[in-house]
């Protein structure tokens, strides 16, 4: 087999793999990241809810402030293509290990301000 007739072959591979890495057509995964909540979730929260109890209805949050151990943040996001993102984001705040109040996307539940009863 001669040079020759191994450049033509060897070079049109080359050129079809460079320029697939160009190409819009490349199918991409939707990666979801964070904590996914409803707003049925958030709907279980009640002020003086225990961090134990919080956890058992929303699970461990995405981050927690390194300086003040009283704020949880959890965060969505998912990634649908090359141009669209949802986000999503609620923040909870603790006064001596019991929930105080929530801020974030969702609404806060009409029943917050209503302790569970012991």
């Amino acid at each position: 087999m001669s040079l020759k007739s191994l450049i033509a072959p060897l070079f049109s591979a080359l050129l079809i793999v460079s320029l697939s890495g160009c190409s819009s057509w490349v199918y991409r995964i939707s990666i979801p990241q964070g904590n996914y909540l409803e707003q049925s979730d958030i709907d279980k929260l009640r002020i003086d809810m225990t961090r134990e109890q919080v956890l058992f209805v929303l699970g461990t949050p995405v981050a927690k402030d390194s300086f003040n151990d009283s704020t949880w943040h959890y965060t969505y996001t998912l990634n649908l293509g090359r141009d669209s993102e949802q986000r999503q984001s609620v923040t909870l705040y603790f006064e001596n290990d019991k929930l105080k109040r929530l801020s974030g996307d969702l609404e806060t539940p009409k029943d917050f301000n209503v302790p569970l009863e012991n």
